[in-house]
């Protein structure tokens, strides 16, 4: 249990595999707590013993608004929340209530965003853009979200145009773990061969399964440490996908919200095309984000 907060409402970003909660006083955080309770771990029956494990202590003798965001609202979540077809705001409407036993909470679970042509989702990152949106006033562009599947996302007039969706790095994840090369990726890191394979990556797309096999060839043959096998598989895959992608971020205001190294390694990727990114912390923004929506939840209700 988390230390006793009276908190005027509670933000939830609700993952795949992990649960993280603030206590907030408007926009100002009290105190924050996670657990491995994941949407992967849940039945939808669950969820409300979960939260109240990590947020009941932040409960007074009233009700307690609490905004969710993620997986929760997943088709095998907690209830779905379904998807906002864009063009849209990234939050703000289309909230669901699950029943809850609790009189002390109020749970409102946020939607994702839907894309027809070509068909693409995302649950999640619609709350992190927003945040970044309240952040960052008038921006107009593109907005990348790396992770397990990177988003590239066109905002226009404080809507969400259009979206794209790159598993980059379930696909990195995937072939460092449980393909050949997990015998010649390891630990470290070589920002030259990064640099070098970013540049292969977006000038030969199209040889990318064959270079992709060349960095267990080299190790064999020509003693490639794993250090530099581990940098220029990322440099590959994030240098093909920067190449689909140039129609978004090509003569575009770029801005990278993520993990600050995971950001770091796109915004480098980004510069020698003469894009100079903007970042941000995912942190910041999705807690901006779910404050952003509880003001619209609370002006609507």
């Amino acid at each position: 249990m988390t230390d006793r907060i009276a908190a005027e409402w509670i933000a939830v970003d609700w993952g795949t595999s992990s649960l993280r909660a603030w206590a907030m006083r408007g926009r100002d955080m009290l105190a924050e707590a996670s657990s491995e309770r994941g949407m992967g771990s849940l039945s939808p029956g669950d969820y409300e013993s979960a939260l109240l494990d990590l947020i009941g202590d932040w409960l007074g003798g009233g009700v307690t608004p609490v905004v969710v965001c993620g997986m929760a609202g997943a088709r095998q979540g907690w209830r779905e929340a379904g998807y906002a077809a864009v063009p849209c705001p990234p939050v703000g409407q289309g909230a669901v209530r699950p029943d809850v036993s609790d009189p002390r909470l109020s749970v409102a679970i946020l939607p994702g965003l839907s894309q027809t042509q070509p068909a693409d989702v995302m649950r999640g990152e619609e709350t992190q853009i927003a945040g970044f949106l309240s952040q960052t006033p008038g921006f107009d562009g593109v907005i990348c979200l790396p992770g397990t599947h990177t988003k590239w996302v066109h905002v226009s007039a404080g809507e969400v145009i259009s979206f794209r969706t790159f598993m980059t790095g379930e696909i990195f994840a995937l072939l460092s773990n449980q393909s050949v090369l997990r015998h010649s990726v390891g630990d470290g890191w070589d920002e030259a061969a990064f640099a070098d394979a970013v540049r292969d990556g977006m000038a030969r797309p199209e040889a990318l399964a064959a270079r992709l096999f060349s960095l267990r060839a080299e190790s064999l043959l020509a003693g490639l440490s794993a250090a530099s096998a581990r940098a220029r598989l990322s440099g590959l895959l994030i240098g093909a996908e920067l190449t689909a992608a140039r129609p978004y971020w090509l003569g575009q205001r770029v801005a990278v919200v993520g993990a600050g190294s995971l950001s770091r390694l796109y915004a480098s990727a980004l510069a020698p095309e003469g894009v100079v990114a903007e970042t941000a912390d995912a942190t910041r923004v999705t807690l901006a984000g779910l404050a952003q929506a509880y003001e619209t939840l609370r002006e609507t209700t």
